[in-house]
């Protein structure tokens, strides 16, 4: 008997280091891509509010928006996963406010690539018209009705379709996140309709954009080389759209795998999903906009570099 008892104990340590290896491998391997990712848009960030020629300027002020609510994101997402991986488990109001935070951000970066697109097709198509129509004003206005829009998605889902009973008791029984806090089928569907019609938005404006900035480069008295940058920053604009669009589908897919495979495994296919869907489209903004922008590689790489001269 005590034969049978000394190894269920050696298997139960055995499962428990295990258990110890994969959240220390995993959560390493999560946190430190996050931090540098963190660390690079927060730089960024800076970046494009030390001079005036950022501030002042339109689509340096949509990259700003679409910045902020990809590391907002990034940062939310991070926490999220790590209690997950070490299995905190939140208050239901905390995770409520944590989730609907996570849906804001999420929505703003599809609405704000629907309209750095149409500035580029201003720029090329109406350059005397530019200055008029692209304003701070206006390009204010414009961030202002994306945050109202995702905000009043999210505004929807918590009236229409939280359960509000879950709140009587305050302890989560689970982890927190979107499939735990369980919607229902009304809420996926929303949210459905809501993704499709938010990308397809995008993508038709990226797609007219791009056709009108080749059309405008066939013509003899168009900027050849202004219209080359603006159809290859429209390439990058989709691009970042189909990166964005792949980060919707993580909870529906770990939704469905919920339901086929063993814990285990889930956990693992998880934390992959985690780092090819979460937080690879959330760092993509900053390096490529960062490296590739002439104007601001050398302010990036200054701060960067902590204030050293790149030629020392």
């Amino acid at each position: 008997m005590s034969n049978v008892s000394q190894s269920y104990t050696n298997m139960s340590i055995e499962v428990q280091y295990q258990d110890l290896m994969r959240v220390i491998i995993v959560s390493t391997l999560s946190t430190v891509p996050s931090f540098i990712f963190l660390f690079l848009n927060g730089t960024m960030l800076f970046t494009l509010r030390s001079k005036p020629v950022f501030r002042d300027t339109p689509r340096y002020i949509l990259l700003y928006n679409l910045l902020f609510a990809d590391t907002v994101q990034l940062a939310q997402s991070q926490l999220l996963f790590l209690l997950s991986i070490f299995k905190v488990k939140l208050p239901y109001p905390v995770c409520v406010c944590l989730s609907l935070l996570a849906n804001l951000t999420t929505g703003i970066s599809p609405l704000t690539l629907s309209v750095m697109p149409l500035e580029r097709y201003v720029a090329v198509c109406y350059p005397l018209r530019y200055p008029t129509i692209i304003t701070i004003r206006n390009t204010g206005a414009a961030i202002i009705v994306i945050w109202i829009i995702s905000s009043l998605n999210n505004l929807t889902r918590l009236i229409f379709f939280f359960p509000f009973e879950m709140l009587k008791n305050l302890q989560m029984k689970d982890r927190c996140s979107n499939i735990a806090l369980l919607l229902g089928t009304r809420s996926d569907q929303y949210d459905t309709a809501f993704t499709c019609l938010v990308f397809v938005s995008a993508g038709v404006a990226v797609i007219f954009s791009y056709i009108a900035v080749i059309l405008a480069a066939r013509l003899a008295s168009a900027n050849k080389a202004l219209a080359r940058k603006a159809r290859n920053t429209l390439l990058l604009n989709m691009m970042q759209l189909c990166l964005s669009l792949s980060s919707t589908i993580n909870n529906p897919l770990l939704t469905a795998l919920s339901r086929t495979v063993t814990m285990t495994i889930f956990s693992w296919v998880q934390n992959v999903f985690y780092l090819c869907f979460i937080i690879l489209p959330r760092c993509l903004s900053s390096l490529i906009y960062g490296l590739r922008d002439q104007t601001i590689r050398p302010v990036l790489m200054y701060h960067l570099c902590c204030h050293q001269k790149l030629s020392q």
